[in-house]
């Protein structure tokens, strides 16, 4: 039978209950959220009280993930997490660093006292930097008295020109 020019989408379809499905219960109708959650509350209330009665049996048993309780698996590179409690946690102890660590920090004291030396003038480079300013400075003191002496000797000209 013809449904005309444009095809509805097959989930799109729209299912009516009568009010005697509702009344039964056995309504074609999805059921609410509500209700899921509330029965996913109940079946976990359940579980957990399942998982403590075994606890309380079966201590020493651990909790395995998919298939691992199937199959014993004798891997020795498998490292399992240790969980440690905030009670067994020891402050004292220190992490180690890692060598890539350590080696930056050594890298950074390093460069401290390299540094260090370097302003008190105690290194190669220090020293030949010391020699160079003292040398510029010489040179300075040297330009700057001969500039004196020319412009003293300028002004001396001067005034000899007037005086004939």
């Amino acid at each position: 039978m013809g449904r005309g020019k444009f095809k509805g989408k097959p989930t799109g379809r729209r299912n009516f209950s009568t009010p005697e499905e509702i009344a039964a219960g056995t309504s074609g109708r999805p059921r609410t959220f509500k209700k899921i959650v509330a029965e996913e509350k109940e079946e976990e209330e359940i579980e957990e009280s399942e998982e403590e009665e075994s606890e309380d049996e079966s201590e020493g048993k651990t909790k395995h993930k998919g298939t691992e309780g199937l199959i014993q698996i004798e891997n020795p590179n498998l490292v399992k997490a240790k969980n440690i409690k905030a009670k067994e946690a020891d402050l004292g102890k220190t992490t180690e660093l890692s060598r890539r660590e350590r080696e930056e920090i050594e890298k950074q004291k390093a460069h401290e006292r390299y540094m260090k030396l370097q302003e008190q003038g105690k290194t190669e480079q220090a020293k030949k930097d010391l020699e160079r300013l003292a040398l510029i400075r010489q040179q300075r003191a040297d330009a700057a008295k001969k500039r004196e002496e020319e412009k003293a000797a300028k002004d001396q000209r001067k005034a000899e020109a007037r005086t004939k």
